[in-house]
């Protein structure tokens, strides 16, 4: 049964932030209302715990948290926000936290965003981050972690890399990503209904502003539809009232019969990118998501059952 927190923040949630992505003309209002207050910066709290340096790649920030001593495996985070949205505290502690549980190097670019700047320089930007770690770190030393469009952006970031012959990284991790923008399956119509966050005509005016004129199926922008075949060992975790969940459960069954092994973590109740918030069921996933990076298997419990698997694209219905 889903926590107490978790039905505040969803009732927060939906009447706030899901206003944002009501209508086109919301979504740009709220664009304009972010760029005045939004700071890319890591909270003051965690420089204190965490040696965070920066750099510019491309013009851009780019912000590295230094490995334990001797931990050689690196994590390369992209955050979401709707390919609009810069990145917020909550991502911070995040990735935080996995710095902590890991020890792992973090880099954490802050790459150019919509309506600004599109996709070529979205994927120019992270393209010459990912080129920078390779410079330092073997490739199976490398993992890519993203929310929401960062997942959609690890993704199609591996692609482009497999189909320009570079080292792929060994492991994703993808927290409630955006894999399909095509809205070619009627089920997100539905899920949209449960989703307390999201809403699919703002979500469609995020994917104009980006998209550089791209065909939505294309796998640039809907990497379902690209060679999954080259992807690594996922770890993909959705929740029952996110409206990308249909098709995340889609992309774990077409991902497999390419010969990808994927983990999926599906947590009843659940709304998008809820490893974000601090309550018990992100806790839960943080712990699952920290034990799969570590090369271990620690099961989520659950209402006293172990939770590892989502139930097929059809018996999700």
């Amino acid at each position: 049964m889903p926590s107490l927190k978790s039905h505040v923040v969803s009732f927060v949630l939906r009447h706030s932030r899901k206003k944002a992505f009501s209508s086109p003309e919301n979504l740009q209002r709220w664009i304009a209302a972010a760029r005045k207050s939004e700071n890319h910066q890591p909270p003051a709290a965690l420089h204190q715990r965490l040696d965070i340096g920066m750099h510019t790649v491309d013009g851009f920030p780019v912000y590295e948290i230094a490995p334990k001593a001797g931990e050689q495996k690196r994590m390369l985070y992209l955050h979401g926000g709707a390919y609009v949205f810069e990145i917020t505290p909550y991502h911070w502690h995040l990735i935080a936290d996995m710095a902590d549980r890991l020890g792992y190097g973090i880099t954490v670019p802050i790459y150019p965003i919509a309506p600004e700047h599109d996709f070529h320089a979205m994927f120019g930007m992270v393209g010459d981050v990912y080129r920078q770690m390779l410079d330092e770190t073997e490739a199976e030393d490398i993992v890519f972690m993203g929310d929401s469009a960062g997942g959609n952006m690890a993704v199609v970031l591996t692609m482009m890399a497999a189909e320009q012959a570079l080292p792929l990284p060994s492991r994703h991790v993808l927290i409630s990503p955006g894999l399909d923008m095509s809205l070619s399956n009627p089920e997100v119509f539905e899920a949209e209904r449960r989703d307390p966050w999201l809403g699919i005509s703002g979500g469609m005016e995020a994917v104009r502003l980006y998209s550089a004129g791209f065909d939505r199926s294309d796998w640039h922008i809907s990497p379902l539809y690209g060679d999954l075949s080259v992807l690594p060992k996922t770890l993909l975790l959705t929740g029952s009232h996110d409206l990308l969940s249909p098709d995340n459960l889609i992309f774990a069954q077409k991902a497999r019969a390419a010969g990808v092994e994927v983990e999926v973590v599906y947590e009843e109740g659940m709304f998008h990118v809820w490893p974000l918030i601090d309550m018990p069921e992100s806790r839960r996933a943080r712990q699952h998501i920290a034990a799969f990076l570590a090369g271990s298997r620690s099961p989520i419990t659950q209402d006293g059952r172990i939770r590892f698997e989502a139930p097929s694209a059809e018996a999700a219905e």
